[in-house]
C-alpha cells in the first residue's frame, strides 16, 4: 500500500461528540516508517527496566495501588465511566500497565516494549498500530454498536461489536481499538513484520501539552536510536482545527 503519511495525518478527526464528554481531551499522532520490527532484545529490555524504576520513583514499590490516584490516570477513569465503561473491569491502558510493574512488565516484541516503556514512564495511554493493515483515515467516535471489532477469545478469532455510545478509534474497514484505549484489534496489531506504524498517546487535563509533546519526544528519540533511518511525521490533533 502506498501511503503519504502526511497526507494521511491530516485526515485524523476526533469527533464532537466525543469531545462532549472530554473537551480537554488530545491526541499526539506520530507515524514513523522504515521501523526494524523484531522479537525483544537487549534495547528494549533496557527500556522497559528503566520504564519499572522510574514507575517504582514515581509511584512507590506498590504502584498497582498508587496508579489510580495518579491524576492522569484519576482523569483517564473519569472518562471511562463518562460513557459507561467501569475502569475496575476494563482499565485505561496506561493503568493497566502500571499494576503490572511490581511483576515486571510483559516483554511482547521490541516495538511494543518500547512505546510500553514511554506509556509507563510518562503515564499516558499509548498504543500502536500496523499502517499496512489500516483502511483510510483514522477517527475517535462515538460507536453505533454495529461496528465490527476483530479480536480473539480462547485462541480463537472472533468478531465482537462496541456497544453503542462507547468511545473508539476505527478505520474504513472497523473499530481499531476499544474503549479509548482499552484493547486494540488483531486486524492493526504490531507484529514481527511492521515496518509502518502509527502511535497514539492520550493526553487530558492533568497532563499538558507540553508533558505531551516530552512523551512524543522520547517515543520519537527511542525510535529512531533502534531504527536507524526511520522517517517520523507527528500531528497534534485537539478536534478544534480537525
Amino acid at each position: 500500500m502506498t501511503l503519504d503519511t502526511a497526507k494521511w495525518l491530516d485526515s485524523a478527526t476526533i469527533d464532537p461528540a466525543v469531545l462532549a464528554l472530554r473537551p480537554d481531551y488530545r491526541a499526539l499522532l506520530i507515524t514513523a516508517e522504515g521501523l526494524r520490527p523484531g522479537p525483544s532484545d537487549d534495547f528494549s529490555e533496557g527500556m522497559l527496566a528503566a520504564a519499572e524504576a522510574t514507575a517504582r520513583e514515581l509511584l512507590g514499590d506498590d504502584a498497582q495501588a498508587a496508579s489510580p490516584e495518579h491524576p492522569h490516570l484519576a482523569a483517564w477513569r473519569e472518562a471511562f465511566r463518562a460513557f459507561g465503561a467501569k475502569p475496575q473491569r476494563t482499565r485505561p491502558s496506561a493503568e493497566a500497565l502500571l499494576r503490572r510493574v511490581a511483576a515486571g512488565l510483559p516483554r511482547v516484541d521490541r516495538l511494543t516494549d518500547i512505546y510500553n516503556a514511554i506509556s509507563v514512564a510518562h503515564v499516558l495511554p499509548l498504543g500502536g498500530e500496523d499502517l499496512d493493515h489500516y483502511a483510510g483515515p483514522a477517527r475517535l467516535v462515538r460507536a453505533a454498536g454495529d461496528e465490527t471489532f476483530e479480536t480473539t477469545a480462547g485462541g480463537e478469532a472472533v468478531v465482537e461489536h462496541p456497544a453503542p455510545g462507547e468511545v473508539v478509534w476505527r478505520d474504513d474497514a472497523g473499530v481499531t481499538c476499544r474503549r479509548w484505549n482499552w484493547r486494540q484489534c488483531t486486524r492493526t496489531r504490531l507484529t514481527h513484520a511492521t515496518t509502518r506504524a502509527m502511535f497514539v498517546l492520550d493526553a487530558l487535563g492533568p497532563m499538558d501539552d507540553a508533558a505531551l509533546t516530552a512523551a512524543g519526544d522520547a517515543l520519537t528519540a527511542a525510535l529512531t536510536d533502534a531504527c536507524p533511518g526511520v522517517r517520523i511525521h507527528s500531528r497534534l490533533v485537539t478536534g478544534i482545527t480537525a
